[in-house]
């Protein structure tokens, strides 16, 4: 009978295994108590609108993770995804309109098909890695080229605005806006429903049960009755959806969108899941966790911003901190064997 950790203890133990989140808290901490304007609800709000949209994308590539996967073709989604959902929401006045003769489009309709365009692409990846048995390293990295070259012909490499009014605007929304108080975004909403619905289903579903199975032993969870083939599918058609979701909000809440939108979003989405404690080895995952590795992840940005640090330095710092909780949890991993 395992005896219960009192809360010191768990503090402790939470120290010790998750020292990355606990030294950028620190550090944001610092900064945020001798940088004026750090603790600020407009910077509390676009943290949150920032950190909504990468936790969306997170979600999709945590199923993938803890089954020993991996998906390099969400960035490309992302833009794929912004760019169709871009076109069909332009303005019928605007000048620059890709389809002049295309009437407009309901925002639902067009989320609509972008999301069955996002499970579609997901769909391919998981038939590829389940059926023909391809590593997902090189799937899906040959997904992500294909992606981005489709985008590309479908924009010819030109940037998209002119989105209509209604598309932006429920995007950009705020929630809970009275008199002086500026509300809430409605980006952290969508991201809160879909944080608990995912809880559900990694802690509540038989899916969730078989997916934690599969990442701690294929074979043995085949064995034991589960359809490896088809929840492998259905996880990686749910990170697609995922993508698709995150790549709508991303161009409405920009007011724009590009073919080069995305890029490099599913390494920050790795390293946030890394960093919140799914393991790159499989089986071990919780979405509370996810949530805090992807907020802590963009707490970085903003205190290299406010420091005033080159913005080409970001990316070095986001790779060291990408090697390190890698390092890390293969680090942990090995001290349990």
């Amino acid at each position: 009978m395992k005896t219960k950790k009192s809360v010191p203890q768990r503090i402790l133990a939470y120290i010790k295994g998750n020292p990355i989140v606990v030294i950028l808290t620190i550090v944001c901490l610092i900064v945020g108590f001798n940088v004026e304007n750090f603790f600020s609800w407009g910077n509390f709000n676009n943290l949150a609108s920032n950190t909504a949209v990468r936790f969306l994308i997170a979600l999709g590539v945590s199923g993938c993770l803890i089954t020993k996967g991996t998906d390099l073709s969400a960035g490309r989604q992302v833009g794929l995804a912004a760019c169709i959902a871009g076109v069909l929401l332009q303005r019928a006045d605007y000048s620059g309109r890709m389809f002049p003769n295309m009437p407009e489009m309901n925002m639902w309709v067009v989320l609509l098909i972008v999301l069955i365009m996002g499970g579609c692409i997901g769909g391919i990846n998981g038939l590829i890695i389940s059926k023909l048995n391809v590593p997902p390293f090189i799937a899906t990295l040959g997904t992500q080229t294909i992606v981005y070259g489709i985008a590309l012909v479908f924009t010819d490499a030109q940037p998209i605005g002119g989105f209509q009014k209604s598309y932006t605007q429920f995007v950009n929304g705020k929630l809970f806006a009275v008199g002086n108080f500026p509300g809430f975004s409605f980006l952290l909403i969508i991201a809160m429903i879909f944080g608990f619905l995912f809880w559900f289903i990694y802690n509540k579903m038989t899916h969730g049960k078989y997916m934690y199975a599969i990442g701690g032993n294929e074979v043995a969870a085949e064995v034991s009755g589960v359809n490896t083939v088809a929840s492998k599918i259905l996880i990686y058609v749910t990170a697609g959806i995922m993508y698709a979701l995150a790549g709508f909000l991303l161009a409405g809440k920009a007011g724009g969108a590009t073919s080069a939108l995305g890029n490099g979003y599913e390494l920050e989405a790795i390293a946030g899941c890394t960093i919140g404690g799914v393991s790159t080895t499989g089986g071990i995952g919780t979405v509370s966790g996810i949530l805090v590795g992807v907020l802590v992840f963009e707490l970085l940005k903003i205190v290299l911003q406010f420091l005033g640090v080159n913005p080409y330095y970001n990316y070095i710092v986001q790779g060291l901190v990408i090697v390190v909780a890698v390092a890390l949890d293969i680090r942990k991993y090995v001290a349990k064997k």
